[in-house]
């Protein structure tokens, strides 16, 4: 069976085909002294510098999931992105699921996992404090200042969300884009016959899941 993940971050799973589309995974590739030149340089800071090494000892791969996911038609068994799709504007997640139903087989399955969208404001209702709000939503973020600021954000690329949702609103993605039968499920379900060592409760106290077919 093939099982990818897409978006995998610091969390690929054992047994899954782990990709992600950050530069570092191609930064890792590099010699390990032009590396050090640009933490020096200051164009990786201490995080990414630390990513570069992770994805060289993990084998991650890279893969821009809006372009392309590098399998034929219909030959994947399952998808999993856990996180991701908040980080895709509206054409880039409709390109993403485009691509993942492409790969699919007939009746293959994709798992998203998202912060809940309500899970954000009932903590505001309950809270009440306006700027952890805005801040928890993580679509704010502060423009680069300096040139090396800039620099920095055009090697690494952006990294806040572009956009939420509920779970109404992403089923309703997924069927907008073909698949069949999606549908919310509690942390610790799933409707894949085999996840294998995929964590079912992911960053569950943040977390929405939806499934769905090919």
């Amino acid at each position: 069976m093939t099982l990818i993940q897409i978006g995998c971050g610091q969390s690929p799973i054992t047994g899954w085909l782990n990709y992600d589309n950050s530069p570092s995974i191609r930064l890792a590739k590099l010699p390990p002294a032009l590396i050090q030149l640009a933490g020096k340089l200051k164009l990786l800071d201490s995080q990414s510098s630390a990513y570069v090494r992770f994805c060289r000892a993990n084998g991650i791969n890279h893969c821009d999931a809006t372009r392309h996911i590098p399998w034929p038609d219909a030959s994947v068994e399952a998808i999993y992105s856990s996180h991701m799709i908040e980080h895709l504007d509206r054409r880039d997640a409709n390109l993403f699921l485009r691509e993942a139903r492409r790969v699919l087989r007939p009746g293959g399955v994709i798992r998203l996992s998202t912060p809940g969208l309500k899970h954000l404001v009932a903590a505001y209702e309950s809270q009440g404090d306006g700027d952890r709000f805005i801040e928890s939503l993580f679509t704010c973020v502060d423009r680069p200042r300096s040139l090396l600021a800039r620099l920095r954000d055009t090697f690494t690329g952006p990294r806040h969300h572009l956009w939420l949702y509920d779970e109404s609103s992403l089923c309703a993605l997924l069927t907008r884009n073909g698949f069949h039968n999606a549908t919310a499920l509690s942390p610790g379900s799933t409707t894949l016959r085999h996840p294998g060592a995929l964590n079912l409760w992911e960053r569950m106290a943040e977390s929405i899941y939806v499934e769905a077919t090919r």
